[in-house]
């Protein structure tokens, strides 16, 4: 079996509203970033698999055969799938050597792409493919990374076995698969979620595969149909912290107090609301400052929130004088405890501003990258649309 080759990505995400709240019943807002993982799916005769992974240094190849003995109970094609397969899961344990609960970026980012390669082949002919995967996007930082790769590995795997079709027409330089199509990936894609976090809330792979913005509210995702592209800075405190450890301390604040606690929930859940409803207005009428002022203000209420909440950080208090100084808005996104915070941008910021401030935050040690969020989620691109330094990476095997 000879594949052609498949050039797809997928998007970060940030919190825009409702960290931690949400596992409280309360609205969070989920958007995608402008900064995206890369895939090139290569199909070879070399009669190996082949995963290279450049973020994290990491080149692997297995021969057909020994991947075949894997998947040798199989019966039928899965093209889709409930739950985990615990035997699978457990083989593929054993073959690349970890057989402990504790696995790293590396063995994670493996096992992920092997279980979704076998369910999807294991019933027929293995096609021997080179995949190499590169993203923008820094990892372990609550920015959707993980998800990201996920999705990408699932819309090229569905796209090569055929159970998917390829939306790229000639003369296209990138193209998006129907509704029927995202959803297949995303289900995919939410197999390697739960590969590599056991437990996920399903928000970042659903943010990799439609992109824009996705309300979650007590379980349910719902993708907003539209969205203002708005331009950010995102900060990378480079502050490292557990999510795990962080929402024990929020419940363990609201078990403590609970009449103080709940109405900080309530109002969390006002500004999400609220921030979607001014969202929803600048996608149907004009955009003025007044839609501006007003984002700002719940970027304001909001990081005092999460302040109370307990997960603060004092180098987020930092990102978020440094950028007041200079007239902008910033809290943080994800856990919080350190991590990242994204700084919105009017459309009016001049680039020197920008710059000044860009220079400030990594004067403080900071990482800062200028963004967007609300574009779009999993693409297929041609490799024209490709960026050259990206291209370059990707063909390197």
């Amino acid at each position: 079996m000879q594949l052609k080759d498949v050039f797809v990505s997928a998007p970060g995400k940030a919190i825009l509203h409702g960290e931690h709240a949400v596992v409280h019943g309360k609205v969070a807002l989920a958007v995608s970033l402008n900064l995206r993982t890369y895939l090139h799916l290569k199909g070879t005769t070399i009669g190996n698999v082949c995963i290279n992974l450049p973020n994290i240094d990491t080149f692997l190849c297995w021969e057909l055969a020994e991947l075949k003995q894997l998947v040798a109970y199989y019966c039928g094609k899965r093209e889709e799938v409930k739950r985990l397969d615990a035997e699978l899961i457990r083989r593929l344990r054993e073959f690349i050597g970890v057989t402990n609960g504790n696995l790293d970026t590396c063995n994670m980012a493996i096992l992920a792409f092997l279980y979704i390669y076998l369910s999807l082949f294991g019933s027929g002919e293995l096609p021997s493919l080179t995949l190499t995967v590169w993203s923008e996007l820094p990892t372990g930082t609550g920015l959707g990374s993980s998800a990201a790769y996920s999705v990408c590995l699932a819309a090229a795997l569905l796209c090569a076995s055929g159970a998917i079709p390829t939306p790229l027409k000639e003369g296209d330089n990138t193209a998006r698969w129907c509704q029927e199509d995202l959803e297949l990936i995303n289900s995919w894609a939410f197999q390697g979620e739960m590969i590599i976090h056991g437990n996920p809330s399903g928000v970042d792979n659903a943010v990799g595969t439609w992109g824009g913005m996705l309300r979650f509210l007590a379980g349910k995702i719902i993708p907003l149909s539209r969205v203002p592209l708005l331009r950010i800075l995102l900060t990378n405190t480079r502050v490292p912290r557990s999510t795990k450890v962080l929402v024990a301390g929020v419940k363990d604040k609201i078990n403590k107090f609970p009449s103080i606690m709940t109405p900080v929930l309530d109002s969390v859940d006002a500004v999400s609301c609220t921030c979607e409803k001014v969202l929803s207005e600048m996608t149907c009428e004009p955009i003025t400052g007044e839609h501006y002022n007003i984002l700002e203000e719940l970027i304001d209420i909001n990081q005092h929130h999460l302040n109370v909440m307990g997960v603060g950080h004092p180098s987020l208090d930092i990102l978020c004088r440094v950028t007041l100084t200079k007239g902008l808005h910033s809290k943080l996104t994800g856990a919080g405890g350190g991590g990242c915070g994204i700084t919105l941008l009017r459309p009016e910021t001049d680039s020197s501003i920008v710059q000044a401030t860009v220079q400030d935050l990594k004067d403080c040690g900071f990482d800062c990258w200028e963004t967007s969020i609300g574009g779009p989620g999993v693409q297929q691109h041609s490799p024209l649309s490709v960026k050259e330094e990206v291209l370059e990476i990707l063909n390197r095997y």
